[in-house]
């Protein structure tokens, strides 16, 4: 499809707080003698890549190069971590181990199709100088070598992006010509000052503009309107859950797009999707509404699915025709 094939190619640096999302599987058939709670027979383990990783993969899934750069633990996790990238086609040049940190993982306890537990082992502290200045070098070394169009920084406040290597970045992609997308968190929610792309999801506006925020195009409105007076960013993307998306531009008002009907299974690893899509369809010059149709119909694509996954190229470009089509845009 050539809106999708617009897509492709391109160069994408992705920054930002990666983990394993590690899935514990088994078969419930009574409740423990020791405890009122279920017993789990295991019968497999999964560990898939998560967080920033997962960003990375849904770029590479629409046929475009992620160039993941992270902070791991020197630990047996970061080594199933660095295992994972390749195997996924993905680099681990932008990786950096510390002695310092573990690495993030995010274990599932999942009974009978059903996740009934979830264990985090994580350290959440900012990077020390040391670990930031390596970090940043590693950063400057691939912009100098990779052809980068647009970089996704996706926070999950795990400490590697701190307000001031934020800043240090915003500027530096502005001075290369490089846009840039945010996918933030509460804690450094207004550290993104000059970003291209602000995609906070309902909660985190609401947690954190200073009046109430509903999912009403004239609530959404005011909302981005603050946003843009704050940060100073050019396009925000509000993920609105079952209600679909808002997406607001300079020039013009913003729009609802409303959810597909779908079978929710699993909605972990959404917000991941909708960014890398909105990046890709911005570094390609697409209308502002295909971005967002495409950013939504993926981002609920995923949710059908059981666990973290990447969006499915096949099944997005069938729905993206089917919009098309019924918005008259073909």
């Amino acid at each position: 499809m050539e809106i999708l094939r617009q897509l492709e190619n391109q160069e994408v640096l992705v920054i930002g707080d990666v983990m394993l999302d590690r899935y514990l599987t088994g078969a419930v058939s009574r409740i423990s003698p020791e405890a009122p709670v279920p017993v789990v027979l295991q019968h497999a383990v999964e560990d898939r890549l998560g967080g920033a990783a997962n960003v990375a993969l849904n770029i590479r899934a629409l046929g475009s190069t992620a160039v993941l750069c992270s902070v791991v633990g020197r630990d047996a996790d970061g080594e199933t971590f660095g295992r994972l990238l390749p195997e996924n086609g993905i680099s681990a040049e932008g990786i950096i181990y510390s002695g310092e940190r573990v690495t993030t993982v995010k274990t599932r306890v999942v009974g009978n199709s059903q996740q009934m537990l979830r264990i985090d082992r994580e350290h959440t502290h900012d990077l020390s100088a040391e670990e930031t200045a390596d970090f940043l070098k590693n950063v400057m070394r691939l912009l100098d070598e990779r052809n980068i169009r647009v970089a996704i920084l996706q926070d999950y406040n795990k400490g590697v992006l701190t307000p001031a290597l934020i800043r240090t970045l915003i500027n530096t992609f502005q001075k290369r010509n490089i846009l840039t997308a945010v996918d933030p968190k509460k804690d450094n929610f207004f550290a993104y000052k000059g970003a291209d792309l602000f995609k906070p999801n309902l909660k985190e506006i609401r947690d954190s503009a200073p009046f109430p925020v509903e999912p009403t195009l004239d609530s959404l409105q005011r909302a981005s309107h603050f946003l843009r007076e704050t940060l100073e960013n050019r396009f925000t993307m509000i993920t609105l859950s079952e209600k679909g998306l808002f997406l607001d531009e300079p020039a013009g008002e913003g729009r609802i797009f409303p959810t597909v009907p779908r079978n929710i299974s699993d909605v972990s690893g959404a917000g991941d999707t909708v960014v890398s899509v909105a990046a890709l369809g911005l570094a390609a010059g697409l209308d502002t509404a295909v971005i967002a149709a495409l950013s939504n119909l993926a981002g609920g694509q995923v949710c059908e699915f059981p666990g973290v996954v990447p969006v499915r190229r096949d099944i997005l470009a069938a729905e993206l025709n089917q919009w098309l089509s019924q918005n008259a845009l073909l």
